[in-house]
């Protein structure tokens, strides 16, 4: 069932720079997709078309979708959290390819964070779903906490299944299992995607995994075996678990690509151009890349220079 080709959403211009505490400015924002475009990738979730009054961090959204130089073959996605945010994006200089909308398939998580249930928040993404296919665009569904809850604790495969099923009812085209506080292990990340692969193909359903108990790459295996071929990952690691307090988050892009590599399986993506990348916004933030590969290969280079 191993795939012989993988495609990553790269999610750290919006997942990433979203959890900073300060907002990033808009040109290495800008520099950062076109450092990411040029390394191979073709899927590049860039910013979230939200209130900047609850996340500043992504208020010059419009400008960084209008100074992008679109590379051959590329598509990019923006998070909406509602239709106003969709007639947002809509009306910007340079519309998305894709919107990704959202739902947790916890309901402690749900009531806590957008008050209210499961079923309401995705019902809530009805008219979004059929206005942006209204107006030709792709819409990914991301169920978030598919793997665990930070107020619940446990969340079944029957609870992801519920939350498939409700975002097929809406028209949503992908969904994506995310383990948003990284306590996912292998059998129970397959379990999770059984559940969605009765109701989506192979090719509409994918995987985004943190790191925080250091099990995203052992979940991104445990998924290829399954055939699933899309994972979201984010360069550098971008992206930090709220949940957990000095956790990673995101699975680091670098680390996907290295491990995929060497299991044979193609991605299209330059490493030392993506590490290039990782590095470029590592330095603006002025950290080292959470990459463990992304550290190998800059530390190899050093010594080479040496």
């Amino acid at each position: 069932m191993m795939p012989s080709h993988v495609t990553l959403v790269e999610v750290g211009p919006r997942d990433g720079l979203q959890n900073e505490k300060q907002p990033v400015a808009t040109a290495y924002k800008v520099e950062l997709v076109h450092r990411l475009q040029a390394a191979g990738l073709r899927e590049i979730e860039v910013t979230s078309y939200v209130s900047p009054k609850w996340v500043p961090q992504m208020a010059d959204n419009a400008q960084v979708m209008a100074a992008i130089r679109r590379a051959p073959g590329v598509r990019l996605s923006v998070l909406v959290p509602n239709l106003k945010g969709l007639e947002a994006a809509l009306a910007a200089p340079q519309r998305p390819d894709e919107v990704v909308v959202f739902g947790a398939a916890s309901e402690a998580f749900s009531q806590r964070n957008i008050n209210c249930s499961i079923a309401e928040s995705i019902e809530r993404f009805a008219p979004v779903v059929a206005a942006a296919h209204d107006a030709g665009l792709k819409v990914r569904g991301a169920i978030s906490c598919a793997l665990g809850c930070p107020y619940q604790g446990d969340v079944s495969a029957d609870a992801v299944e519920d939350v498939v099923v409700r975002m097929k009812a809406i028209g949503v085209d992908h969904v994506g299992v995310a383990d948003t506080i990284g306590v996912g292990t292998p059998r129970k990340v397959q379990a999770a995607m059984e559940r969605a692969l009765k109701h989506y193909p192979l090719v509409e359903v994918s995987g985004h995994f943190h790191d925080t108990y250091g099990q995203a790459l052992a979940n991104v295996y445990a998924c290829l075996e399954m055939g699933v071929h899309t994972f979201d990952a984010s360069v550098a690691g971008l992206g930090g678990c709220p949940y957990a307090k000095g956790a990673t988050g995101n699975v680091a892009t670098e680390d996907v690509v290295f491990m995929l590599h060497g299991l044979g399986i193609a991605t299209g993506i330059d490493l030392d151009a993506l590490v290039d990348a990782g590095a470029f916004i590592s330095s603006v933030l002025g950290r080292a890349p959470v990459s463990r590969v992304a550290r190998a290969v800059l530390a190899k280079r050093e010594k080479v220079a040496a």
